[in-house]
């Protein structure tokens, strides 16, 4: 009698994570809005093709333009220089959404190199840990305004106002804010480091550097995925802080926090000025929070059923 049984193809790890990960009603709505987002600022300027800094140079038809309300011409109206508010907010996205994933890299790096570095050589951990403790008892907002006050000047006279200012500002983020990180990959090494495939390696004369790339990395992706998504987030936020502070970019580059500050002044007679950009940050960081409590779960294998 033959044998007819199927055997099914074994299931990927990336297949498995996207099955739990789309179970998930809160991710996928955060992964819709942030795509949309995304969308927003990076291929809407081709469609709106309006220059988000063009001020109306005739003095009349710029104060009869200006704190202008929604219009056909001008759908999310136009601030107190008569410069349209869509357009800005499509630039002002897109620098925000780089300054968050830039500073997020910034962050990750110190905060894996430091935890991997921490949990897997004893000799290291006091040290580096008691580091962590220092950056996590310093008051950041304070100590990053500091940095804008001291350096700002200098980086932007050498590398002009606008390159000068995003590298210094994602520059500051990144290394004020890797400390969680380092606490999280740090736990997960100390764990990892016991394990037999670990021990194994080190048994057969494997060197440090061989065995935390092949072996210690690949599996602490997952948390550091998820404080990844959340760092993003925070960055976000930190840079909307600088800017509403006027200690962020320029007036004539926008940022969503920068027009939450330009803003404020006619919020009672014009509180669209401060809706627009605030929704948008709103909807980003919790769109990226609801995206990482998505990954989490889906990068449990408990919580997946294996």
């Amino acid at each position: 009698m033959t044998d007819t049984t199927v055997i099914e193809k074994p299931r990927s790890f990336s297949r498995d994570v996207w099955d739990q990960f789309r179970t998930h009603k809160g991710a996928m709505a955060g992964l819709i809005v942030l795509a949309t987002l995304i969308l927003f600022v990076v291929v809407g300027p081709f469609i709106w093709r309006i220059d988000p800094t063009f001020v109306e140079p005739d003095a009349a038809k710029m104060i009869m333009s200006r704190n202008k309300p929604p219009t056909w011409a001008h759908p999310l109206g136009t601030d107190q220089l008569g410069r349209d508010m869509l357009a800005r907010m499509m630039a002002g996205g897109k620098v925000s959404l780089a300054v968050g994933t830039v500073a997020m890299l910034i962050s990750i790096f110190i905060g894996t190199f430091i935890g991997v570095m921490a949990g897997y050589f004893k000799r290291l951990d006091g040290t580096l840990m008691r580091m962590t403790d220092l950056f996590l008892a310093l008051p950041l907002l304070p100590l990053l305004l500091v940095l804008m006050m001291l350096f700002g000047d200098r980086i932007r006279a050498l590398l002009g106002p606008e390159a000068g200012t995003f590298l210094l500002i994602v520059f500051a983020i990144g290394v004020t804010s890797w400390m969680h990180s380092a606490r999280i990959v740090r736990g997960q090494v100390l764990a990892l480091k016991e394990r037999e495939f670990v021990m194994a390696a080190k048994s057969i004369g494997t060197p440090s550097r061989r065995v935390i790339l092949r072996h210690i990395l690949p599996n602490v992706v997952s948390p550091i995925m998820v404080a990844a998504t959340l760092g993003i987030a925070g960055a976000i936020i930190t840079e909307s802080v600088l800017s509403f502070l006027g200690l962020g970019f320029p007036p004539d580059f926008p940022t969503w926090g920068r027009l939450l500050y330009d803003g404020v002044e006619y919020m009672q007679l014009y509180p669209q000025r401060v809706m627009w950009p605030g929704l948008a940050i709103s909807l980003t960081v919790l769109s990226v929070n609801y995206i990482g409590d998505g990954l989490r779960d889906a990068l449990d294998p408990r919580i997946r059923g294996r």
